[in-house]
């Protein structure tokens, strides 16, 4: 297969997944995952560049409004990380190429 063939697929990938979705995010030695509580990302990531609330969604429980929060980290090495919780557990790892 032709050398420019073979970069296709990657070139795709990279053109059409602007914003990557992960599960886990390292932080410096610690790794975060989806489920953490708040308060546990702070201490591994230190605080973040911005702290948004974006609004506000029911929870599984009657009665239960939980608070959306956007939390920015970075750049590092060119990447920005945007951790989504709900209520106080982590629900969102995305990354994103800074521009």
């Amino acid at each position: 297969m032709p050398a420019a063939g073979r970069c296709a697929p990657l070139l795709v990938l990279i053109l059409a997944a602007p914003l990557l979705h992960a599960e886990t995010l390292r932080c410096g030695s610690q790794l975060i995952s989806t489920g953490d509580r708040a308060f546990e990302v702070e201490r591994k990531c230190g605080t973040p560049v911005r702290r948004d609330p974006i609004g506000y969604t029911l929870g599984p429980y009657a009665r239960q409004e939980l608070v959306l929060e956007e939390w920015l980290y970075g750049p590092n090495n060119g990447m920005f990380s945007i951790l989504t919780f709900e209520g106080n557990r982590l629900v969102r790892i995305e990354s994103r190429r800074d521009r």
